[in-house]
């Protein structure tokens, strides 16, 4: 039976402004672009022009063969977990849109999944070719599209966010495959990615012919003891690996120990206090949870290197851990916090007082901001996904401490769990708490402590 895939991406130069939207149908099996469709729909917004563009992409499978089930790839999380029935559709101007292309298709036939945006290359030029020809007065004209030129080959994996356990236990099946039939690894290479509307993620190479001699170990590894492989001895003989320690060959991992800054004026009024507010430095108990947390750090002993968040609670605990350790403090930007806009300051029943539709709005949907302007969660996910690669890459093999705040910290942990985003609202992390995720060579990623605040009792 065949299979399709369908790329769809839309765009709006304003949001709401000049619009267009642009699909592609693929054949599954051989990676063959079947069909593209674009066209300018005039002042529109951004997820509108998304849900047009998935409508086109739908109905252009259909036309090349209605009983084909179908591979949706976008780069929208809002589309695909809507269309997925696992978040409500509450803009009035979306509900039928999402009700026709569900009716396209008869139910089961359609599965949604997100890519990282770098994936949705062809889509995404399909779409700006549609909103320029839109800008000269013209419509989309196919014979004249060069969207598929150098157009990245269909990753036919599934995808994530990394760390992402879906995608990471996908990549073992696909390593563990190549090395069951013997294939011949080529070196794989890393994609840079940029990203303005979901959680990004650092892929390496694309298919089976792209994994590596380490991603196929530790696919065994993974499998069973059995099917593990073998380790030299002393002797020089080979010798059956055993369980979760045959996998030496990835090397030490990455490992974020992420420190929330201490206590501020704010912090036991239960006050939102993001980037875009007072930048309050720490109260005299913060202050003391700095000194408590530095202590025990340096009774660890493993920290190797402090990063922290430009502002100022974040730095001024850095520097008391840094003091302790003998270390320098590097900051990076993106490990700020989000920024709360117009709720800065306010506590959450004064959100609710003064802003129920928006703070309604913000707790359903990760891509609204908060009320004046702020930042949403789907924006922050994205900048801490990018500082982690960023980190990663920089610190492979090494121990860093990130002093930073409550969103980043359980961005980075929902990221390595592959949780969805609702799962930023079920994480409790205390003031000075430590938790801590290692990252390894094979792309997956570990979670190992949560909300640890044991150094500040007693």
């Amino acid at each position: 039976m065949r299979e399709f895939i369908v790329e769809a991406d839309g765009g709006s130069r304003g949001n709401p402004g000049p619009a267009g939207y642009g699909s592609v149908v693929i054949d599954a099996a051989t990676g063959e672009t079947l069909v593209e469709r674009a066209e300018y729909i005039g002042v529109a917004t951004n997820n509108v022009a998304e849900y047009r563009g998935l409508l086109a992409g739908l109905r252009a499978a259909r036309e090349l063969d209605p009983a084909a089930p179908v591979r949706v790839r976008m780069d929208s999380k809002l589309v695909v977990e809507q269309m997925s029935g696992r978040w409500k559709i509450k803009h009035p101007g979306m509900k039928p849109l999402a009700a026709e292309a569900a009716g396209i298709y008869p139910p089961g036939q359609v599965t949604y999944e997100w890519i990282p945006r770098e994936h949705n290359k062809h889509a995404d030029r399909l779409a700006n070719e549609a909103m320029d020809a839109g800008k000269r007065g013209e419509q989309w004209d196919a014979g004249a599209s060069m969207a598929a030129l150098n157009a990245a080959p269909v990753d036919r994996t599934p995808s994530g966010p990394p760390g992402d356990a879906r995608a990471g236990a996908a990549k073992a099946r696909e390593a563990l495959a190549g090395g069951r039939t013997g294939s011949a690894p080529a070196p794989a290479t890393a994609d840079g990615h940029t990203g303005d509307t979901a959680d990004t993620a650092t892929v390496t190479g694309t298919g089976t012919a792209a994994t590596s001699d380490a991603d196929r170990r530790a696919a065994r590894t993974l499998a069973s003891p059995s099917s593990a492989p073998a380790s030299a001895s002393a002797s020089g003989q080979a010798q059956p690996s055993v369980g979760w320690g045959a996998a030496p060959d990835l090397g030490a991992p990455a490992t974020f120990v992420l420190l929330r800054h201490g206590e501020t004026p704010l912090t036991p009024e239960k006050r939102f206090s993001g980037s875009g507010g007072s930048d309050p430095a720490l109260s005299a108990v913060g202050r003391e949870q700095a000194e408590r947390v530095a202590d025990a750090l340096a009774r660890r002993g493993t920290v190797q290197h402090i990063v922290a968040s430009p502002l100022a609670r974040t730095r001024e605990t850095a520097a008391a851990v840094g003091a302790r350790l003998g270390l320098e403090v590097t900051v990076d930007d993106g490990l700020r916090e989000t920024d709360f806009g117009a709720w800065e300051g306010l506590t959450f029943g004064e959100v609710r007082e003064r802003y129920p539709d928006d703070l309604n709005t913000w707790l359903a949907d990760p891509e609204a901001e908060p009320t004046g302007g702020g930042e949403s969660f789907a924006a922050t996910a994205v900048r801490i996904a990018a500082a982690r690669d960023k980190l990663v890459a920089a610190y492979a093999g090494r121990t860093v401490l990130l002093v930073t705040h409550v969103t980043p910290i359980k961005t980075l942990v929902r990221l390595a769990l592959g949780a969805p985003p609702e799962s930023l609202f079920r994480m409790e992390l205390s003031a000075a708490s430590l938790s801590v995720v290692a990252y390894y060579a094979d792309g997956n990623a570990s979670v190992r402590l949560l909300n640890d605040t044991s150094h500040l009792r007693g």
